[in-house]
């Protein structure tokens, strides 16, 4: 599979030349100042394909050099920069593209939504990189994503699958225990994520997930630190690939330095009600552990999050403008010599699904904008994610508040893992090959597999699970489209009281809160309200139920392990899987383990302190709960 498939990534020289000629080169002016080399700028020539950054025989080193002495300062400053960007319809690139690429020589791109038609995808980045191509320096794109391989959707940190192999979310990877699978997955999304021109994971997540409220756990890998960190290396070596780290590598952006586990009050620092992180049990040194296991990995990337530390020895300002944090501690302590990339959004205030959103600058939030971009490279970061503001880059130079010196030594990073990607060498791909390669079948399989094992099943009372028989059964189901049941020749009823089971597949606690991209964090109360838990109350004394529920974060739900007939968990799991679970089909059932404690209340939870794991009193399931089921010897349906 290996040489077959690395036969697929080959684009061969007809589809180059036919790219090639049927982009039309446009003339490009790059705006000068006094600080610039003044260049009259046209389409790129063959002059530049016989530069020595052009020559794939000289060493990466050399190539850098020759390159970036050939940069204006206009063509280094569009380096520092990574923002999102969508396809237009039918694989067609979209107005604002251009200027981007053309005006701003921006070169790193964010991929945004989803994809749903592989061929496409790949024809509308072959067309992206050839309007890089067609610029002065002809300088590739980098296009970077957010996790996209889970089946459940969570909006603002990652993708659902579609057209991907579909897995559960790292949860419940993670929930499986098995570094030998995790390294399987990210294998196998390394060459799905190649396929389609991606080269750039902003993941893997290793937040330990030490403060049950928080949102964004759902991305993370639980609360063990020491599971994290022996997961994650399996999963960088998975996006590097067998040959080292090279032209068949995705790159991987560990996050969120220093470990993000810790916000305040389990309020997420998206938002001004969330800006800090804390340390009330002086512990956090305990979330640097799978950072340090990244970078002794070969994490090539690591990005800092919004929070500000609070309590600590460090500057109480967000990690992406803090020096101590990553100039002392990353790379001074840590040793980290590679790309640091803020989050989102450190300069600029702006509109996010419609709901405005302040720069998220916390502790900096008096300082202009141009104040921010000069203390965020003096932070020691390389490239500002979410923003495109290279006049800043540009304004700080020109009066000297930041030398040119400074603003090389990142640009040679980011250039040098270009190089290093193989990105000026054959920075195409194949979209016949992509169509082949992205969702193989043994791959779905695989994935699907995965999602059924990775359950967990926390009650099983008169072992309902699995079911013996649903031969002439009425069944009442919640969170699960009927035709699902009917598919399987289940007949499903209107309510509980015609049922001789319940089916209720529910989300974790939550309270919602408004704003279009604000309602996508799910925080607040860990426990359903009294209207909610006495509606599940009803049910659950009028007929056998088996609960379901996606667990994004911790839920805390006595009631329903003391009602309910089965409880059971999952972190991202299709119909189809669950209802193999509850039936047994092929002899599938819960393999997983929790990933965290689930706490007995919300009392408990905030009598915890946010950077210690494990430190809510006498949960309900403790980490690592789980049981198993006996399988059916025959299906009797």
């Amino acid at each position: 599979m290996v040489a077959r498939n690395r036969s697929q990534r080959k684009l061969n020289t007809f589809t180059t030349f036919f790219i090639a000629a049927t982009v039309m080169s446009t003339a490009i002016r790059i705006p000068t100042s006094s600080k610039s080399r003044h260049l009259r700028i046209t389409p790129r020539s063959t002059v530049m394909d016989s530069a020595p950054y052009r020559d794939a025989k000289l060493s990466v080193d050399e190539r850098v050099d020759d390159l970036v002495q050939r940069m204006t300062m206009e063509e280094k400053a569009g380096q520092l920069f990574q923002q999102i960007l969508g396809q237009g319809p039918n694989g067609t690139l979209t107005n604002t593209t251009g200027p981007s690429v053309n005006e701003k020589f921006m070169t790193h791109f964010n991929l945004n939504g989803p994809i749903t038609d592989v061929r496409a995808t790949a024809q509308w980045y072959n067309r992206l990189q050839q309007m890089a191509l067609d610029t002065r320096l002809g300088i590739p794109i980098t296009l970077s994503s957010d996790p996209r391989h889970a089946f459940a959707n969570a909006v603002g940190s990652q993708i659902a699958a579609n057209s991907f192999s579909q897995w559960p979310d790292s949860l419940g990877l993670a929930a499986l225990r098995d570094a030998k699978l995790i390294h399987t997955f990210a294998s196998i999304a390394r060459q799905e994520y190649m396929a389609v021109g991606i080269r750039s994971s902003l993941h893997p997540q290793i937040d330990v997930a030490t403060e049950p409220r928080w949102a964004r756990i759902g991305g993370t890998m639980g609360e063990n630190a020491t599971l994290t960190a022996e997961l994650v290396v399996e999963y960088i070596k998975g996006f590097t690939g067998p040959d080292g780290f090279g032209n068949t590598s995705v790159t991987t952006t560990s996050k969120h330095f220093p470990g993000s586990g810790p916000v305040e009050h389990g309020e997420d620092s998206h938002f001004t009600y969330g800006k800090n992180a804390t340390y009330p049990g002086n512990n956090m040194e305990h979330h640097l552990i799978p950072f340090r296991a990244a970078i002794a990995a070969g994490s090539r990337q690591i990005m800092p999050y919004y929070s500000r530390p609070i309590g600590t020895k460090y500057e109480e300002v967000s990690a992406g403008f803090n020096k101590g944090i990553v100039t002392d501690l990353l790379r001074g302590e840590l040793g980290f010599d590679g790309i640091v990339v803020s989050d989102w959004g450190l300069i600029t205030d702006g509109v996010i699904a419609g709901q405005d959103m302040p720069a998220r600058a916390w502790g900096a939030e008096n300082l202009t904008e141009l104040e921010r971009a000069e203390k965020i490279l003096n932070a020691g970061t390389d490239q500002m994610g979410g923003e495109q503001r290279t006049d800043l880059i540009l304004e700080l130079v020109e009066k000297c508040i930041i030398s040119e010196a400074r603003i090389d030594i990142s640009v040679r990073r980011l250039l040098r893992e270009k190089f290093l990607l193989g990105l000026f060498d054959n920075p195409f791909v194949d979209p016949e090959a992509a169509v082949h390669t992205v969702g193989q079948e043994e791959w779905v399989r695989i994935g699907y597999e995965t999602q059924r094992k990775s359950f967990t099943l926390l009650t099983n009372n008169d072992t309902i699970l699995p079911l013996k028989s649903a031969k002439g059964a009425k069944f009442y189901v919640e969170g699960l489209d009927k035709t699902f049941m009917e598919a399987r020749n289940l007949q499903v009823v209107d309510t509980p009281s015609e049922a001789d089971f319940a089916f209720l597949r529910l989300s974790a606690p939550y309270e919602p809160r408004p704003g279009g991209f604000e309602k996508n964090y799910h925080s607040g109360s860990l426990e359903y309200n009294s209207t909610e838990q006495a509606r599940q109350a009803a049910i659950f004394s009028c007929v056998p139920t088996i609960v379901d529920i996606y667990l994004d974060r911790p839920a805390a739900v006595p009631e329903i392990a003391e009602n309910a007939k089965a409880l059971m968990v999952n972190y991202g799991a299709s119909p189809e899987a669950f209802l193999d679970i509850i039936f047994n089909i092929d002899g599938a059932g819960p393999q997983g383990l929790l990933p965290f404690d689930l706490p007995r209340s919300m009392q408990a939870v905030e009598a915890s302190r946010e950077d210690v794991p494990f430190d809510t009193e006498n949960p309900v399931f403790r980490y690592g709960s789980g049981l198993r089921i006996v399988p059916i010897t025959k299906q009797q349906f």
